[in-house]
């Protein structure tokens, strides 16, 4: 689960990419173990979003990592002017 704050000249691009059909949906679901990702945003706070990426387990998440790790930094690179911040909340459940 991440936290990104967008300006508002961002956001089109930003849901484009960050939504349930978007770049970075269609990367995880080349790794088997994808389940899908949801993108929330707020209702108070203008250009605040949350995202969910949900993976069968956390063997899945890793496997991912390693699989496609070159493409995940290059759209990590690519998808980073969209935002002015990005924090994460939550990873796998590992206990």
């Amino acid at each position: 689960m991440w936290e990104y704050d967008v300006p508002e000249d961002s956001v089109a691009d930003f849901e484009r990419v960050y939504g349930a059909d978007g770049a970075w949906a269609k990367l995880f679901s080349s790794s088997e173990g994808f389940e899908g990702t949801e993108l929330f945003v707020s209702l108070s706070r203008p250009g605040h979003y949350l995202t969910v990426d949900r993976f069968q387990d956390e063997a899945s998440w890793r496997r991912f990592q390693t699989d496609h790790r070159d493409a995940y930094l290059e759209l990590d690179a690519a998808s980073e002017g969209f935002t002015v911040s990005e924090r994460e909340l939550a990873g796998p459940d590992v206990g």
